[in-house]
């Protein structure tokens, strides 16, 4: 069997685990929600505070999604018994890792899609240049799943993973977060000249924890 065509059957399992479980759907959408109205709340709009900060509250707020949908995943094949099928299962931890990693994305593309929305909605944001935005948007979210995958099956084996994830993840994916957000801002500014520079800062870091995921995944694994 292929790569990609085994990358396809993890992915294709962790998406019907969540299409069943509705997390996504149910708290971690309303969650992001819940952020930007209490935002909305605290800053004042008249003198366009929120439309300022919007960029970097998003994705702030997407990178907690990532915290919680990766701890989410990890906890719930180490409570089933999961985790010691994908060991025994002969699938290559390349094609393990691609096909979690893409799942993830794929939810976090759809959290961010309902986000954005709600960014428009709520804080008068206007996208003035698409491509780069949506280029930004897409290597962020590959270049976070990359990364959260890695890290969760780091920490899996550890009791404390929930506060461990966080504390390994987080310094990791600071350039993602700054290059992301400025990227947004000079988008919604409608200046794409000044966004493509952090667009090849954000493919450049996707590409790397790409990389580095399907080396390391399967070692990590055996050892969680």
């Amino acid at each position: 069997m292929s790569l990609l065509r085994e990358a396809a059957l993890i992915a294709g399992k962790d998406l019907r685990i969540e299409a069943r479980a509705r997390v996504v759907g149910q708290q971690v959408v309303p969650f992001g929600l819940i952020v930007l109205l209490l935002f909305a709340f605290a800053l004042d709009p008249d003198r366009g505070v929120l439309t300022r900060v919007a960029p970097g509250l998003f994705w702030v707020t997407v990178l907690l999604a990532v915290l919680l949908g990766v701890s989410r995943a990890f906890a719930l094949e180490a409570d089933n018994g999961a985790r010691d099928a994908l060991r025994m299962s002969g699938l290559d931890g390349s094609s393990i890792f691609l096909g979690k990693a893409g799942a993830l994305a794929v939810e976090l593309l759809a959290f961010e899609a309902l986000l954005t929305l709600g960014v428009v909605v709520l804080f008068d944001v206007r996208l003035a240049s698409l491509p780069p935005l949506i280029l930004a948007s897409a290597a962020a979210t590959v270049g976070l799943a990359a990364a959260g995958t890695l890290y969760g099956v780091l920490a899996a084996g550890i009791r404390a993973r929930e506060t461990l994830v966080p504390m390994l993840l987080l310094p990791v994916v600071a350039p993602v977060l700054l290059g992301a957000t400025r990227a947004w801002e000079a988008s919604i500014d409608g200046v794409p000249g000044d966004a493509w520079p952090w667009v090849g800062l954000l493919v450049i870091f996707a590409t790397l924890f790409v990389g580095i995921g399907m080396l390391a995944f399967g070692p990590l694994l055996e050892e969680s």
